[in-house]
């Protein structure tokens, strides 16, 4: 992580750079500042505005000093809980350590509980699953590389698993380990199923690999002999398509599975190749947020259009060669020319599967307008503690 630490006295000096010394021990970046006339190399502007620069910089804000000082400097700048970074606020002498903003998806419960050992502190954490120690779908997606959708049913959640309230599991990918209390395993229709399916297949009922085998027949027939049992309304469904949502509240955890294999025609303008980018996905009913990289030929490694979409989407763009993409094990289209061209059949399925880590092609390339895509899914599960 990287982390920035700010103070206010020597005593809080003190304090601070204990943390800093064992936060950069594990392997994190750290900044330290100081805030006062008694203090050398204090810092110049004012704390709201160092708060404002490090904001959005940072994976963790820590003011070792008084709470209404964190409070007045982050209070302009809280935004989501998405996209806070961990707030701590640290007593000068070292005592107590409060998770004040972001405790889950930005970390700020576990660093507090990391800085408290670090102090011999007392660790203050104030959300209620923490407290219970109940499921927090949340901290679930975060353990499991997973974006959310759907904060707000996010939140109906957790309230429903502190009132004992049925909260439905659905998953597109097979899962290990417990399901957590609260969780009751349902199929693509948001109706309860037995636990003995998963446990006599070892996968969840429905479970898919591609598109058009998203488990919508054996869910229907799971449906059918659950035709007793009444939907649950409230869940949550790791997915990576748009249209899962079995519940009247679903909460969607998407995994980022999905490589997204390109070719295009050389000096393609960067907005075709956007859209062909985008209608791909939405053809396939697949999350944005579910493409992990992008993919091509190495011959492509310098095209404007293609890294201009990666650092758009905020993807890494793999590339790889054309003896590399041949040797991927497969059906795929074949084209002589794009052969002549690139020493490779296809550019885009091919470097699809091998960026999903030989995964399954669930697009065939589709092509127009000078540019290729396909889509491959990378195997995955999901893991409970």
């Amino acid at each position: 992580m990287k982390l920035s630490i700010i103070c206010f006295s020597l005593t809080g000096l003190e304090t601070a750079s204990r943390l800093k010394t064992e936060f950069e021990k594990q392997g994190h970046r750290v900044l330290l500042a100081s805030k006062s006339k008694y203090l050398k190399d204090s810092i110049q502007e004012s704390v709201l505005k160092w708060t404002e620069s490090r904001f959005s910089a940072d994976d963790g804000i820590l003011f070792v000093g008084a709470c209404g000082i964190a409070v007045r400097s982050i209070a302009p700048y809280v935004a989501s809980k998405k996209s806070d970074p961990a707030v701590l606020v640290i007593d000068e002498c070292g005592k107590f350590v409060i998770s004040l903003l972001s405790g889950h998806l930005g970390g700020a419960n576990e660093l507090a509980l990391t800085a408290s050992e670090i102090l011999n502190a007392q660790a203050v954490v104030t959300t209620a699953t923490d407290l219970h120690e109940r499921f927090a779908v949340d901290i679930f997606a975060k353990k499991n590389g997973c974006d959310i959708m759907n904060m707000t049913a996010a939140k109906e959640v957790s309230a429903a698993v502190l009132a004992g309230e049925k909260v439905g599991f659905y998953s597109e990918f097979p899962w290990t380990g417990k399901l957590p209390q609260g969780l009751i395993l349902c199929d693509r229709k948001g109706v309860p199923v037995s636990l003995d399916e998963k446990n006599r297949t070892g996968k969840s009922p429905g479970e898919v690999t591609k598109k058009q085998e998203t488990g919508k027949a054996a869910e229907e027939a799971s449906a059918e002999e659950s035709a007793g049992e009444q939907a649950v309304k409230l869940g949550i469904a790791v997915a990576i398509h748009k249209s899962c949502a079995p519940f009247l509240s679903t909460v969607q955890v998407i995994p980022k599975t999905v490589t997204l294999g390109m070719g295009c025609r050389k000096n393609k303008e960067p907005e075709g190749i956007e859209k062909a980018a985008d209608s791909c996905l939405e053809q396939e009913d697949i999350f944005p947020q579910a493409v992990e990289q992008l993919a091509s030929i190495s011959i492509k490694k310098h095209e404007p259009g293609l890294l201009a979409l990666a650092e758009k989407k905020k993807l890494p763009f793999l590339t790889f060669e054309g003896e590399e993409l041949m040797k991927v094990q497969g059906d795929f289209t074949p084209s002589a020319f794009v052969k002549s061209v690139t020493g490779a059949d296809n550019v885009c399925e091919r470097s699809a599967v091998l960026g999903a880590a030989k995964g399954k092609l669930i697009k065939r390339k589709s092509g127009g307008d000078g540019v290729t895509t396909a889509l491959a899914l990378r195997e995955w599960e999901v893991h409970f503690e």
